[in-house]
């Protein structure tokens, strides 16, 4: 595992550290977070204080195999996780032939992909994987397409139809949530599904997204991040699996080890106006990191203190922080 070295300007001490932490997007640039749609074009790298990220459209690392492990449990428990509305078919081989291409390219040492008219060949060695398929064929696939592509990427995958001068929900396979149900949003509009964001008819960020999406281009690639907390290395924190992880945000604020179990948990999402069917297809992959090593980057444990504690209320509240964020910013700030 590649490490770096960085002084810790507060103690004096060297810490070394691991690929998770040099590899995470961190995503607060200031000491106060307000929504913003924070776009920026797809594979942009990003330098933070102790590494970087952004390099790749779909992120390969150390979670790789244990992240589509979870998803498949998930998918076992819940087949409600996934649907495809008829008209969708077409979008999701878009997809396929879209970014199947792109990982190979983006990890050649254990990926690759060859095309001859509509049969392709992939291969995925870190999963023992080769297989041909042909382009159009859901039956060359055996779990189908949408199963198929969802068990190659970690990444949740949304796909947005534009229609009637508005985007539609109307396929996906999305695991991993953070505090909604894909299930219950499949056939909504993209404003619909945003209704409970709070300051949504106050502030015009959401609006101006969904304009942003609609004039995106084929072939055009973005990405934005998005944040809230998470007790413990959960990753489906759904609506379908509230009854599972509710009750540790009311109990995680006095729980000695509040720094180890609360993590910190980053959304990148890229959105790409797939070539050939204009969908745009939305992907969202999680990234979760510990307080106890945000704090191992002083200026990370500083900043993400001071924006837990200056958060409105409203918005910590949506976010379901707001039982136990200020005790994640008081550990965090006696750090200072």
């Amino acid at each position: 595992m590649n490490t770096t070295i960085i002084n810790d300007q507060n103690t004096g001490d060297t810490a070394v550290l691991p690929e998770r932490i040099k590899g995470f997007p961190f995503p607060f640039s200031s000491d106060s977070y307000r929504y913003s749609a924070n776009v920026e074009p797809a594979h942009k790298i990003v330098q933070t204080d102790v590494g970087s990220w952004g390099s790749s459209l779909i992120d390969v690392d150390e979670y790789y195999l244990s992240d589509l492990k979870e998803r498949e449990k998930v998918l076992e428990k819940d087949p409600s996780r996934t649907a495809v509305l008829p008209h969708m078919r077409p979008a999701v081989w878009d997809a396929i032939t879209t970014l199947l291409p792109a990982m190979a390219e983006d990890h050649p040492d254990t990926m690759s992909y060859h095309r001859e008219g509509n049969v392709c060949r992939w291969t995925n060695t870190l999963q023992n994987l080769e297989l041909e398929f042909t382009v159009g064929d859901d039956d060359s696939l055996p779990m189908g397409p949408m199963r198929f592509l969802g068990s190659q990427i970690t990444d949740d995958i949304v796909f947005l139809d534009p229609r009637e001068d508005t985007l539609w929900l109307d396929a996906g396979l999305v695991t991993f949530a953070a505090d909604w149900s894909f299930g219950f949003d499949v056939g909504m509009k993209f404003m619909e599904v945003h209704t409970p964001v709070p300051r949504v008819t106050t502030e015009p960020v959401i609006n101006r997204a969904h304009q942003f999406l609609l004039r995106l281009q084929p072939g055009e690639q973005f990405r934005r991040t998005n944040w809230t907390m998470t007790v413990d290395r959960r990753l489906d924190t759904s609506t379908e699996s509230y009854p599972e992880w509710a009750r540790d945000r009311g109990t995680i604020a006095n729980d000695p080890d509040l720094p180890n179990r609360l993590h910190l948990r980053v959304e990148v999402q890229h959105m790409l106006c797939l070539p050939h069917t204009g969908a745009v297809l939305f992907l969202v992959r999680t990234y979760l990191l510990p307080l106890s090593d945000i704090a191992q980057v002083p200026v990370w444990r500083e900043r993400a203190g001071h924006v837990l504690a200056e958060l409105p209320d409203d918005m910590a509240e949506y976010k379901g922080i707001i039982r136990y964020r200020k005790a994640a910013s008081d550990w965090l700030l006696a750090g200072e």
